[in-house]
């Protein structure tokens, strides 16, 4: 590793580091005037969502600075070979969008949606400093420390799933079902997210991988335990949403101990049970495709129990999560085999690799409030696409994004001096300015429909599955990329990436525009027209009870 640079020897990567600490004091500012404003609300929102913005912000902070070093991490600290480094960083990923199923469902039934969230941040606060604990740097096979890097990414798993889902819960509990506002509200919150991890990619992470890993990983931690204190300091701001469903129930005792003890003992004993199965990374791919037929038959199970609009609005929730799969699949190209085609393939210019992992969240932070002021212009002028409109056209972008690398890599090459053909990089630029867009017409406003669809003692399960369409998306990812002869199957050519991202551009642009041509009929289930502010169950007597008072 290295040692900090005097400002004379600083290159790009200093300077882009040092643009990025200005750029994140700049909102953590403007967001400290925001929340100290006396008025209820800012900018046309509750002041509750600026405070989740910065919470959420500063776990993806924490979050991507990790993510972008691990890899680096298991192949030049612990001495892992590429391939096992590959299968660990992805059942890591794999689990981080599993685990919030159980995290959602304890918050359902018992927690609520703020405890929950607390005791994730604690536990990925916690996960994330230990990532600092570095050993002896002797290798995986010498050095004991192994199991102390072990229980940080279990710690960090188990905390992302009560944290995940949860979050995005409270953004939606700020507003009335039928408020318009709730697209632009998502997406000011992907704002958030995004704007966390760039700046963890381009702060923590540089220093980790150029100063030392212990620095990076535990400035990823510090940034963890900012977002807990903002989190805990601004419970007012969540006027009085994501409480327990029934608080008297976490004072029972259960075994001589509170409910709400026991639930985080569960929590604890969850961290167990991932430190056993990240070690045995073959067996994720596996439990990944059980759980989700599990999932969607429990959730299918539970709609019975709802009246017919509520159980239709069930059947629309998963046809959107059906979607994730394949968006996610093809999005997450961008950290595996785009990655290594920038490497090799692409004229950069002298511009690290791996800076080219935060060009799509620097878009989002730029595009994401267009977004939001487009949605809510188009829902005032009446012309704003469908949901599950806006879903196909995410996925036709995706699908775009992918035709047009592979034109200009296709027509517009130049030979290195090395005889490589090397695309030029404003494509690589193009790449992730569709797929940023798509994402946009996507993930927010997927996020948003399912939090406004949900009856209120289903909410965080079925956003729990939303993100359960990610880990589906990050295992597909990976088996794309093993088609290139990614990881262990060999080394990936130039031609086999352009064949297969030609097909898959095809198929996600057929596919994108398939969903927009169905898209009334899935609108239809949503059932939009009777979605009433003051529904909070779909079953059968609160529904009619409802329906008699609106009458």
């Amino acid at each position: 590793m290295g040692e900090l640079k005097d400002i004379a020897l600083w290159n790009y990567a200093d300077w882009a580091a040092l643009i990025a600490s200005v750029t994140l004091a700049g909102f953590l500012v403007a967001g400290a005037f925001a929340l100290t404003r006396p008025q209820e609300e800012v900018m046309g929102h509750p002041k509750g969502l600026y405070m989740l913005f910065f919470a959420e912000m500063w776990e993806r902070f924490s979050y991507y600075g990790m993510r972008a070093l691990l890899i680096l991490y298991l192949v030049k600290h612990w001495l892992y070979s590429d391939g096992s480094a590959n299968l660990i960083y992805g059942a890591y990923t794999s689990l981080v969008y599993i685990t919030p199923v159980l995290g959602g469902w304890l918050a359902d039934k018992y927690l609520g949606q703020r405890k929950a969230v607390a005791f994730g941040a604690i536990l990925l606060t916690l996960g994330h400093f230990f990532m600092a604990f570095e050993g002896d740097g002797s290798g995986y096979s010498n050095d004991p420390t192994l199991n102390v890097f072990w229980l940080a990414l279990a710690l960090i798993i188990v905390g992302s799933g009560f944290l995940k889902a949860n979050i995005s819960v409270l953004v939606g509990q700020l507003y009335s079902r039928t408020d318009t506002r709730r697209d632009g509200a998502y997406t000011i919150f992907y704002v958030g997210i995004n704007l966390g991890a760039a700046t963890g990619v381009l702060i923590a992470a540089y220093l980790g991988e150029t100063v030392s890993w212990a620095l990076g990983f535990g400035l990823a931690g510090f940034g963890m335990l900012l977002g807990l204190v903002v989190f805990v300091l601004g419970k007012s701001l969540l006027r009085g949403n994501g409480e327990p469903p029934v608080p008297a129930k976490l004072k029972q005792k259960v075994a001589g101990l509170n409910l709400e003890w026991l639930l985080y003992g569960v929590g604890f004993a969850g961290v167990a049970l991932i430190w056993v199965l990240i070690q045995y990374q073959e067996a994720v791919g596996g439990i990944l495709l059980v759980s989700g037929i599990a999932l969607l038959g429990y959730v299918l199970y539970e709609s019975f129990k709802l009246d017919k609009e509520a159980r239709e609005r069930v059947y629309a929730m998963i046809f959107f999560i059906l979607l994730m799969p394949l968006f996610w699949g093809l999005f997450e190209q961008a950290g595996g085999s785009m990655n290594l085609f920038t490497d090799r393939y692409v004229d950069r210019g002298g511009v690290p690799t791996t800076f080219f992992q935060s060009v799509n969240a620097i878009y989002i932070v730029l595009l994401g409030p267009v977004f939001a002021i487009l949605w809510q212009w188009m829902a005032r002028t009446g012309i704003e696409p469908s949901t599950p409109a806006k879903m196909g056209l995410g996925i036709a972008q995706m699908g775009l994004a992918f035709i047009v690398t592979v034109w200009g890599a296709e027509n517009f090459s130049n030979a290195s001096d090395a005889g490589v053909l090397l695309t030029p990089v404003l494509f690589i630029f193009i790449f992730y300015l569709l797929s940023t867009t798509g994402e946009l017409c996507l993930s927010p406003v997927g996020l948003s429909a399912i939090n406004r669809l949900s009856v209120k003692h289903m909410a965080s399960l079925m956003m729990a599955a939303f993100f359960f369409g990610t880990a589906g998306g990050n295992f597909v990812a990976g088996a794309m990329g093993a088609l290139m002869g990614q990881g262990e199957g060999g080394e990936m050519t130039r031609d086999a990436a352009l064949e297969i991202y030609w097909a898959m551009g095809l198929v996600a642009t057929g596919v994108g525009i398939v969903v927009c041509i169905v898209s009334p009929l899935v609108k239809k289930l949503m059932h939009l027209d009777t979605l009433a502010d003051d529904v909070d169950d779909g079953s059968m007597e609160e529904e009619s009870v409802v329906t008699a008072t609106n009458a």
